[in-house]
């Protein structure tokens, strides 16, 4: 029998299904309980919501040689826990540069834009060079249950290395989810690293989420060569401000060494009654 949550409106929210999410048609996807939040339990995890944005530009309009370079995510409020569509559309074709755009509706309401420059790969070998450091890899750090900090079904499903000197504000961690992407489908690597770069947010606070409340509403991630897929290594800073703003920053890795970049906006605000 299938295990299950139900939201104010009546939608259950699988507990069974081994996937962050179930396709249900062309661009519609039920979302299970491996993608709730740690805010709120009836709404989605920015984490996977960007990665089920990033396969669906991977499977809008195909072309070989075509690379994802960056992804940007504007979160236009809370995404509720409910069946999601995505539309995709190109606003900038090209043949060698191109801009895709990507949109998460829940009940016909917009929650999350994506904008995504897809670049002709060529060969640049003979002028490679990498000036981003390089972290210890994940059989070199410790244990972590992101559980003891964070709720929702989304942080109880992934496993967590971090670095034992860690200090609020800094840390350098791995991160793998027990979980495919979308049940019976395979993802890009660049989709598996992409669904995990908004967790960069919740592993270096510098404050307690039982105080504070500090989401983001952005994040951005650059790529300067494709991930290979496994472990997703962070090197993470947060940054808060004296007016309620803050900023995360992250060099991502794979096994391999750093990958790219993310950003995050934040908005700071101490919660109610703490």
């Amino acid at each position: 029998m299938t295990s299950e949550i139900c939201d104010s409106t009546g939608f259950e929210l699988d507990r069974d299904t081994p996937a962050f999410y179930r396709r249900l048609g062309p661009g519609l996807y039920a979302p299970t309980v491996h993608v709730q939040g740690a805010w709120r339990d009836d709404e989605q995890h920015m984490a996977p919501v960007s990665g089920i944005l990033a396969h669906e530009i991977d499977l809008h309009e195909p072309r070989d040689g075509l690379q994802l370079a960056r992804i940007s995510f504007d979160i236009l409020g809370m995404i509720p826990a409910r069946p999601s569509r995505v539309q995709v559309r190109t606003t900038r074709p090209g043949r060698t540069i191109e801009l895709v755009e990507a949109t998460m509706l829940v009940d016909d309401r917009a929650v999350v834009r994506a904008h995504a420059w897809r670049l002709a790969a060529h060969d640049s070998e003979p002028v490679a060079g990498v000036e981003l450091e390089p972290i210890p890899g994940p059989d070199e750090m410790e244990a972590w249950a992101g559980a003891d900090t964070w709720e929702g079904g989304y942080i109880e499903g992934l496993e967590f290395r971090v670095d034992p000197e860690r200090r609020p504000g800094r840390t350098r961690a791995w991160i793998r989810a027990r979980n495919p992407l979308i049940d019976g489908e395979t993802s890009s690597p660049t989709a598996d690293l992409v669904r995990l770069a908004d967790t960069a947010n919740g592993i270096a606070v510098r404050v307690s989420p039982r105080e504070w409340m500090f989401p983001n509403v952005d994040l951005s991630v650059h790529l300067f060569r494709e991930p290979v897929r496994g472990w997703v290594g962070f090197d993470t800073r947060v940054t808060m401000g004296p007016t309620g703003l803050g900023l995360t920053s992250t060099t991502l890795h794979d096994e391999h060494g750093p990958v790219g970049r993310a950003e995050q906006i934040l908005t700071v605000r101490r919660l109610p009654g703490a």
